[in-house]
Formats: structure tokens, sequence, C-alpha cells
């Protein structure tokens, strides 16, 4: 692990440990998937696997990480930039996720033990496969060759 991603966790304070877990979770519902810090306001958070984003109002493609973590004031954040047959996947399996509180593309909860692990990591290896599949709506174009990579593993089942 990079000295950098190390001191980000290392920031977090007593949240660092749970971060960890969250971040074990991601990399094992996604084996091969990058992970880099984005820049994010001020601030930064986690990101794995960078794909191309477009807001309808922009006039250039970005790249944006599929999934990413961040750490709140009260609470975690894991974003998962999919939509997955016409809606966002987080939202649509919100109700199967255990106590969690869901907007669009994040899931927010104060610790993984409120979160059903084996929902999270499948909604994770199905976004993941989608957006290597060029499935994504959320992306315009082809995955990172590290989406691509982990896709491999993507739909089986946890």
């Amino acid at each position: 692990m990079s000295d950098e991603i190390d001191t980000w966790f290392a920031a977090a304070g007593d949240r660092e440990q749970e971060l960890r877990r969250v971040d074990a979770l991601v990399t094992a519902a996604a084996p091969g998937i990058d992970r880099q810090l984005v820049s994010v306001g001020a601030g930064s958070m986690l990101g794995y696997g960078l794909m191309p984003y477009r807001p309808r109002s922009a006039k250039a493609t970005t790249m944006t990480p599929l999934i990413a973590l961040a750490a709140q004031k009260r609470h975690l954040s894991l974003y998962v930039s999919a939509v997955v047959d016409g809606g966002y996947i987080a939202e649509t399996r919100a109700e199967r996720l255990g106590t969690v509180s869901c907007g669009k593309s994040c899931i927010r909860f104060t610790s993984l033990d409120r979160v059903d692990t084996d929902e999270l990591t499948l909604l994770l290896r199905d976004a993941v496969a989608a957006t290597a599949a060029g499935e994504n709506g959320y992306s315009p174009g082809p995955a990172s060759s590290s989406i691509t990579s982990a896709s491999s593993v993507a739909r089986k089942s946890p």
C-alpha cells in the first residue's frame, strides 16, 4: 500500500480501522481494481477503478472513480457510480443493505457491522461487471483496464 494511502487512513483517527475494514471489503469484491486518492474540495477520498465521466453541463470528459470511500463527520460514505438497468445501483438496492442511508450513488453508514456485507459485496461486483461490460449508464466510455481486469470475478456470488 502506498504511503499516501496509509497517511490518509491514519488521518481518520478513531475511524481508521473501520475505513480499513471497508477498504478490505471493496478490494475483496473487486480484486485487481486500482486504488488511489482522489481530490474532493479541500480533502480527499479513496477511489477505486477510474472511468470516464462527463456531466451534461461539461464540455470535456474527465475520469472519476467507480467506487469511492470517504469518512464524514458522523458516518462513512461509500459512493458507487453505477447506473444499471436505468437505476442507480445503490439506490435501487438500498433496502437490501441493512441499516444504511442511501442517495442515488451514496451509501452512508456508521459501522460496517450495520451493513449486510454479502449484499454490499454483490452490489460492488455487479457495478464492476456492468462497467467492464460497457453497461454502466453513469459512464459514457470504456472502463479503465483496472475495472476490466477486476470484472472476471465480478458476478460470482459471495
